[in-house]
């Protein structure tokens, strides 16, 4: 069945075809008939398969269709909840290009920045917020955001939602909106404690929707595994960026001291890279992601923080530098690759010490991941690139750890 054939509006039928979008995915063509019969949903879905689309599609046309048919009163009707300021944005644009020839307006509320011209968009009318927690609550406890005619509520990675804490929150913000509303809840994970939380928030006659469960990971991805010392590592990324040349490459590492450090010594071979993190406030951050989706540079060294919020259907490799420390993570990186019907690789640098991790996630996927093997002599030429920069790695670490003791000294200060 082709978009063409639905019953949306003609002009969101061709904000669709704008964006390309012909037919829909599994998700999006097992979920849109229940949202637009107002019946609560629970969906689990792989990465990547499209679940933004699943809910803005919908959800557009419904308050869209109102609007036309003078029924619908001032105010926000539509709320999405989502972990982090990065997804916040992307999600901000997919509603955004999909009713762009609609009246319906959607703005998105995130920490990090000025909020006065947050509030002045509010003021102006707004139909769908994208919001984080933090953001959201000041604004609804300044009066700015309000709740009260709020007709759905969605929470999108639900999953990382919970893992970050914000259960309590969720919780807050269903005693602040009607009790009779449509809650919408998309994850890329599911286990029993988010399935317990899942139903207390849902109505009892959810619809529940799951999508290959027994593999998390789209089947574009091919996944390998490289055995590598912690201290060669930099050396096989180098590697691996020069082998291929003109790719956009997406790097995973444990902590923002770790991604400076790469970029550092990514920096001493002539290699120009970005890094995302926590510590980096949003107008950095937003001008990184656009300095990387336009492919001015082509390769970004990140955080788990940002994993959920990066969507660009052009990225071909993710790296895990660094092993994650939770095997739901895994999912969540190599997803940023393989999106839609694109191939993507995803390779493991896997250190001795992280091989039990390695196992986790191999349970976790329920198989083995791809070994790719290398020999004494393959591995020895690696490392020796260059040889004479050998030095270089630990400078960098020297001035990283310098660096920050100079941080911590102005503290005490």
């Amino acid at each position: 069945m082709k978009f063409e054939q639905y019953t949306f509006s003609e002009k969101i039928k061709k904000g669709l075809n704008k964006l390309g979008f012909k037919r829909p995915t599994d998700i999006q063509f097992k979920s849109i008939p229940s949202i637009l019969k107002g019946e609560d949903l629970l969906a689990i879905a792989q990465t990547g398969t499209g679940k933004t689309a699943a809910f803005a599609i919908p959800v557009i046309d419904m308050i869209y269709s109102n609007k036309l048919a003078a029924r619908r009163k001032t105010g926000v009707k539509c709320l999405v909840l989502v972990p982090t300021h990065e997804l916040a944005i992307q999600i901000e644009e997919v509603f955004k290009s999909i009713g762009k020839f609609t009246t319906v307006r959607t703005v998105a509320l995130i920490g990090g920045v000025d909020q006065q011209p947050q509030i002045d968009e509010l003021n102006k009318g707004i139909d769908i917020v994208i919001a984080t927690p933090g953001r959201m609550f000041d604004l609804i406890s300044q009066g700015h955001l309000l709740t009260h005619q709020i007709e759905t509520l969605v929470l999108d990675e639900a999953d990382y939602m919970l893992d970050l804490g914000f259960i309590k929150d969720i919780r807050d913000l269903m005693f602040k909106l009607p009790k009779r509303k449509q809650t919408l809840f998309f994850s890329a994970t599911i286990n029993d404690k988010i399935k317990k939380i899942a139903y207390s928030i849902v109505r009892q006659n959810a619809i529940r929707i799951q999508l290959s469960p027994k593999d998390p990971v789209a089947k574009n991805i091919e996944h390998s595994v490289i055995f590598i010392g912690m201290d060669d590592k930099r050396y096989f990324l180098e590697r691996v960026i020069i082998e291929n040349p003109d790719t956009k490459i997406l790097v995973f590492v444990r902590t923002r001291v770790r991604a400076e450090r790469v970029k550092k010594a990514m920096e001493r071979v002539g290699i120009e890279s970005l890094t995302i993190h926590g510590e980096k406030d949003q107008e950095e951050r937003s001008e990184v992601m656009q300095t990387f989706r336009d492919g001015t540079t082509n390769l970004l060294i990140a955080t788990d923080v940002s994993a959920r919020g990066i969507d660009i259907p052009d990225i071909q490799i993710v790296i895990n530098y660094d092993m994650p420390e939770v095997a739901e993570n895994y999912v969540h990186r190599v997803g940023r690759t393989g999106r839609g019907k694109n191939k993507g690789d995803a390779y493991s640098f896997c250190a001795p010490e992280e091989k039990e991790i390695l196992d986790e996630i191999q349970g976790f996927l329920d198989k083995e991941i791809h070994v790719i093997k290398l020999d004494k002599l393959e591995y020895s030429n690696t490392i020796h690139i260059e040889r004479e920069r050998k030095n270089d790695y630990q400078s960098v670490i020297d001035e990283i750890e310098e660096f920050e003791n100079r941080k911590k000294r102005k503290k005490r200060k």
